[in-house]
Parts: C-alpha cells; structure tokens; sequence
C-alpha cells in the first residue's frame, strides 16, 4: 500500500523512513498502467470499488459528464483539473470551444468531482508535472467535435433534414437552405442522450479560431472584483472555526495542557483538542480560535537528542548538508555512455566542484484551509485546495472511517500551485479538520496562521552534487561525471508503488542532458532527509540544473571557451536546441558575455539551457553587482512547447516561473538550527520584491514537436543564468544557494 495511507495521520516523517527510490523519470511517471496502479493503490479495496472499476467508460468519452449546455447556449464544463491561476479553464474551454464551435467566452469551467470519466493523465487524475493541457488536449478536441455531433444529429431529427445539410456558428446549428437555426440549448437533452459516435472528425489546424490564439482568461474577471472563491473563502451553517498550534519541535506530540480551563473560558471558544503533532482550538470565530490557541500552554513529548536520522534536538541544515557530502556509500547509475575512465586518463584537464541548494518552502499567499462537514446521511463534505482529486478522497475517507464513494470532494480555485497541494502527511490540514468534526460533531473549517504554514509546509529537499570533468587540449570536455546525493519526492511519496533504485525527481536536470559529451557518467546515492520533503515547482531541475549548467560554464573557464560558443558546439547535431539558443540570442540583441558598461554600471551576462517536462527553453541574464548583491536588469527566454494553445498565457507563466526561479536563486532558504526552522513569516524568508523584479522577455517557438510542459519549464534556466552571468562580472563561480549569502564584489 501506498505510504500516503500506511502513516498514521498526521504524522510527521519517521525517523530514518525507509522510503523505497524509484528509478521512474516524470513522464514515466504519468504512463498508464503506473497510473492505474497508483489510483487503485491509494484506494481502499472493495467490492463496490471493483464494481465501479469494471463498469467504468473510457475517460473522456462520456460527454454528459462534461458538459452541461444551458437553454441560454451557454456551456458549463466540468474540468479533470484544478485552476490555480496557470490558465488550464481558459485553455479547456478554448480546445473543446474550437471543435463544439462555441466562443470560449461563453463557458463556465468548474472542477469535476472525483470520477473515472476524469482519469485523463494516462490512467489517473492530478493537476501538476506541467501536464494538464498536453495530457488532454487531444481528449478535449475530439469531446467537443463529438458533442457537436450528437447537436446536429438532435437537430436533423428535430427539422427532419439531413446531418449533412446542417452546419452551426457559435452555438447554434444552421439549415441555410431553410433560413431556420436551433440554439444548442434548444436540443441539448436529447443530444447528450445519442450515443456518441466513433473518430468523428475534427477541425482543420489550418481553421482554428480559439486554439493558438490569445484568448482573454474566464477567471479575470471575478478575481478581479472580488468574487473569485478559495478554499479560505467556504463556509456553511453551522460552522465552527479551528486554529491549530502544531509541535514546536517537529515529530513530537503534545501530552497535556496547563491552561485548558483558562482557555475554554475565552469568549467564543467552542473546545480544546490534542492532534497529532498538534493542538487546535474551536471557536465561533478564526480570530477568537487564534488568540485561544496562541494562550494554550501545552506540554510536548521530547525530540530524539541528536543525529540526522530523525528532526532531533541537534538536527540543522549545516548538518545535513554534511552527511549528504561525507556520504561514502556506492551510487547507484543514473546515466551512463561511453568510458568516462578512460578520458578522464587521458584528459589535458581535469576539474571539480561541488553544487548544494537549500531547502525551500512553498510560500504561497493562499494559507492552507480545509472545511470538513458530516452530514445526517453518514457522507462527508471536504472543501480543501487540492491537485488531485480522488487522491485526497482516498486519504480522507481512511481518516474518516468512510468508504471512499461517501466522501464528496469540493476543489475549489487554488491561491497557487507551486506542488504544495499533494498529500503531505502532516503538511496538510485537511485530516484535522476531519478529526475535529469528528470530535465537535459540527462542521469545521481549519485555517493556518502564515507561522503554523511556515512551521509545517513540506519542503524542497536541500540538495547536494558533486562534479568531476575531463578536458581535452583542445579544450572541449572530453567527459563528466557527477554524483548526486539525497532523495526525492516521487521516492518518498511514490515508492512503495514504483520499485526501481533511481528516483528521477532526484537527477532530473542532471541526466539526458542534450550536449554531445560522449563520455558520462551519473551516479545516485539515497540519503534520506527527516524532513517532510515535497514537490517544488518545476521539482528537481529547479535546483539540478543550476548546478549542471553552472559547472558546464566552469568547464568553458577551463578550456578556455565562451559558454555560449560551447554550448552551439556541444549542441551541433540537435537542431531543435540549436534553433532555440540562437533565438534566445536573437531575442537579448546578440550574445555579448561581458563585462560591458550599460546604464553607467559594469553588467554581464549568462546563458543556460533546460529540458523540462517535455519542452526546452534557453535563458539568458543580464547582471551587475552592488554593494555584494547581484541585481538582475533583464531576462531573455525562449521556449519551445511543441506546440502551443494561448500563447498570452504561455507567456504569462514562463514570466511567473522566471519571478520564482529568480526569488529562489537571490533570497529563498529555509534553515533548521537546533532542531527547529528559523523561517516563521515573510520577514524570516524574504522573497523577491518588486523592486527586484527585472524585465523579462519572452519568445515563443513552435518546433512541432510533441506538446510538452508550460507552468514549470520557464523556472530552471534562471539560477544558473544569472549565477554565469554573476561569473561572468566578478570572475567566481557560485555554487552554492540562495546567492544572498554570498559575499560578491565586481572585478
């Protein structure tokens, strides 16, 4: 069974948790027998859940169960995925628009309860891994080519003519012999009841009037009045509100209260509760819950006395750090070519460093909430932010005691995805909301604090690689190894479903790098953290491969090359890379290294490539120096999807990745010290300011290849630009992030 159910909620992270690591890269990860093993793993077995498994229709054939055409003709769609501002209501609503024929103006997306019909993403349902649109683009052409379909054949009954003398215009179907017309409302419940037909065709690329054009968001309008729902937002009658206090050391549990009496006696507290790893107030309201729980007084079990086998008394980042470099035991290969020994006997050249990054909490501005309400009829209601669904149904029905079909999940719009919404053990509040309903028999909405958020978020694992190269007289690498140490999220979370030694969140960005080194070797080495680590947007390039295009640059230093020379060189025989980094050339007015003068300052610049989820883009960072920090003046990136559907919104989120992988390269850290974190709020973990904000520039390019990622693949490549370019200005290589730390001077 999958260890989202074997830990007891909430559960902190055992001590040394024997996490099995999977060998499974992320597109892997997503493939259709792994996916239906996942989903039937996180389930609990039964034979209602057999049943619905045997009767189940192929996903995304059923219509009804994704659209709803009102009498107006306007269309309700209900979404597999969850909106958290990447666009994928507007994208959905522009591909089934395109063949329904109906303006994507007019729809109205909602995310779809738990269901089969929604197992798009080869055999399960998630929102994350950059997957959405690419996973169901070619499910959603064909659902609103096959809905429009069923419209004409409802309407050629209707006006006793035939299909092929009809056609429609935005949501209405046309008999121009006749002059008559019938909205879609008009004969959508007889439509959706015909049986759908089998590989009706679909639109003509050449003909598209929605996909690949800018359409303007459906979510614009309501967040920007206001109306827009979040989870923080739910409410129904009869609710109480929760505050929680969670352990001040993580992994210990509280054993009593001084206070309680004092406590239950505040106006409007409701009762006092023991959570796992925690303790929690009810109360007529959130600020009367807050205040009660920050007067409690509890007592807590004692943390392990040292060590990093466990969050101990001892435990710090710096320690960690340590062991994942002092690790001495075998790794395991990740990617091997050709005879790394030998060139490195033979190399002119050899040089070393070592890359580390820190750990990163999520920080998004949504705090975690959850509302949880039995009802008379034995089902639970969860309203809780989410990326997956029946994920969430699964763990909570287990919490709850239920089966998983009396669990109704509500997916409200998400303040942020960031891969902070997957299950999390203790880093999420939804079981407590469950348990305090259970215990209060009133429905219970929980809301953290931004410091019980900061204090309980799973983390981006700190991460650490050493590098080793060979260079020829020439000055060309000859060979690279690299040996990377720690362990990541789809080993932790996943690895009791996908067995094989390699976890690939853990040397994504590091292997299947696209330069012609002929000699390479990858090596990975499992040292498990304490910590409850997470996904992190863009997940493990987010940090792999500023440490693998940072030494790339050190290895042009060495030889004596420019490191966008070598990169065109290394690139020779892959044309769709070639392309992309002399547009990302062309888009920043030509590369120049530097340093050059620009606005009465010494600046540089530094070049990266990345292939993430699917598409490639190219970066390039335009630096200078003050005061011994790096300011950043502009951005160049050029992406290549594939193909695209909004070029408006692939824009805005390669713009947004660039904010977060240039907040995570300058400020971002999260710090244990004693055993505890020491970032509490905003002011402990600062994040990039508007100020810092540097203007970027995007450009899209269509290779035609297949559909790859957007919400993830502009973040990689801004660390190690700006770090090039940082080596470009002052002639040190940084390794080590956030670069906040560093002390820098201009050469």
């Amino acid at each position: 069974m999958n260890r989202f159910l074997q830990a007891p909620f909430p559960g902190s992270t055992p001590a040394a948790p024997d996490h099995t690591i999977t060998n499974l890269s992320r597109r892997g990860f997503l493939g259709a027998s792994a996916g239906a093993l996942l989903l039937s793993a996180m389930l609990p077995v039964g034979g209602a859940a057999a049943q619905a498994k045997a009767a189940s229709p192929k996903p995304g054939t059923r219509v009804p169960a994704f659209l709803e055409i009102r009498p107006d003709g306007t269309v309700k769609l209900f979404s597999p995925f969850v909106e958290g501002g990447q666009g994928i209501n507007t994208a959905l609503a522009q591909i089934v628009g395109e063949e329904l024929d109906v303006d994507p103006a007019r729809f109205d997306v909602e995310c779809a309860p738990p269901g089969p019909d929604y197992a798009l993403v080869n055999g399960m349902r998630m929102t994350g891994g950059s997957f959405s649109v690419r996973s169901s683009y070619d499910t959603m052409r064909r659902l609103g080519a096959t809905a429009r379909d069923m419209l004409i054949r409802a309407a050629a009954a209707q006006l006793k003519v035939k299909e092929s003398q009809l056609s429609t215009e935005n949501g209405r179907i046309l008999h121009k012999a006749s002059g008559r017309s019938l909205g879609y409302g008009d004969v959508a419940d007889k439509a959706l009841r015909l049986e759908p037909r089998a590989n009706v065709p679909l639109r003509d690329p050449t003909t598209f009037r929605y996909i690949r054009h800018p359409v303007a968001r459906l979510d614009v309008h309501a967040k920007s009045t206001g109306r827009a729902e979040f989870a923080i937002d739910q409410k129904v009658e009869g609710m109480l509100y929760a505050a929680v206090q969670h352990a001040p050391h993580e992994g210990t549990q509280p054993t009593g209260f001084e206070n309680e009496a004092e406590v239950k006696a505040m106006p409007g507290v409701h009762s006092v509760h023991k959570l796992p790893g925690a303790v929690a107030v009810c109360a007529d309201s959130w600020w009367r819950a807050r205040k009660a729980v920050e007067a409690l007084k509890a007592a807590w079990t004692r943390p392990e006395p040292d060590g990093i086998k466990s969050i101990s008394a001892t435990f710090s980042s710096k320690g960690m750090l340590a062991a994942l470099k002092s690790s001495t035991e075998a790794g395991i290969v990740a990617e091997q070519a050709g005879d790394t020994a030998a060139a490195f006997a033979s190399a002119d050249r050899i040089i070393e460093a070592e890359y580390d990054a820190p750990y990163l909490a999520h920080a998004q501005l949504e705090p975690p909430s959850a509302l949880a309400r039995f009802n008379n009829d034995g089902t639970l209601d969860l309203w809780l932010p989410n990326q997956a669904p029946e994920l969430f149904q699964g763990v909570a029905a287990q919490t709850a005691g239920l089966e998983p079909d009396r669990v109704r999940i509500h997916s409200p719009m998400l303040g942020g995805f960031f891969g902070r919404h997957f299950i999390y053990g203790a880093g999420n509040p939804f079981p407590q909301a469950i348990l305090l309903a259970k215990a209060t028999g009133q429905p219970v909405k929980v809301l953290w604090s931004r410091e019980e958020e900061f204090a309980s978020d799973a983390l981006r694992p700190l991460s650490f690689t050493r590098f080793r190269a060979a260079i020829g007289k020439d000055g060309f690498p000859t060979a690279i190894e690299a040996r990377i140490v720690g362990e990541g999220p789809i080993g932790r979370w996943f690895g009791a479903v996908f067995k094989s030694p390699v976890d690939s969140s853990a040397v994504e960005g590091i292997v299947e790098k696209p330069y012609a080194i002929a000699n390479r070797k990858m090596e990975f080495v499992k040292v498990v953290h304490p910590v409850n680590i997470a996904f992190w947007r863009s997940v493990g390039h987010s940090m792999n491969d500023f440490f693998y295009e940072g030494f790339l640059d050190e290895v042009a230093a060495a030889g004596g090359q420019d490191p966008y020379a070598l990169r065109l060189k290394l690139l020779k025989d892959k044309p769709r890379h070639t392309t992309l980094l002399k547009a990302v050339a062309e888009l920043s007015g030509g590369w120049k290294r530097g340093p050059y003068e620009e606005a009465g300052e010494k600046r540089a610049r530094g070049v990266s490539m990345a292939s993430p989820f699917g598409s490639e883009t190219a970066t390039i960072a335009e630096v200078s120096v003050a005061d011994g920090q790096v300011r950043v003046h502009n951005l160049w990136i050029a992406i290549d999807p594939g193909s695209i559907v909004n070029p408006a919104i692939v824009k805005a989120q390669v713009e947004s990745a660039a904010a977060l992988g240039l907040s995570s390269a300058l400020f971002e850290q999260v710090v244990y010290e004693n055993g505890v974190r020491q970032q509490h709020n905003y002011d402990t973990y600062p994040i990039l300011s508007r100020e810092h904000m540097p203007t970027v520039h995007v450009r899209i390019v269509e290779s035609g290849a297949p559909m790859g990622g957007i919400g993830e693949p502009g973040l990689p490549g801004v660390p190690p630009a700006v770090a090039n370019a940082v080596a470009a200005l002052t002639g040190r290589h940084v390794r080590s992030l956030p670069m906040a730390n560093a002390k820098l001077l201009a050469s």
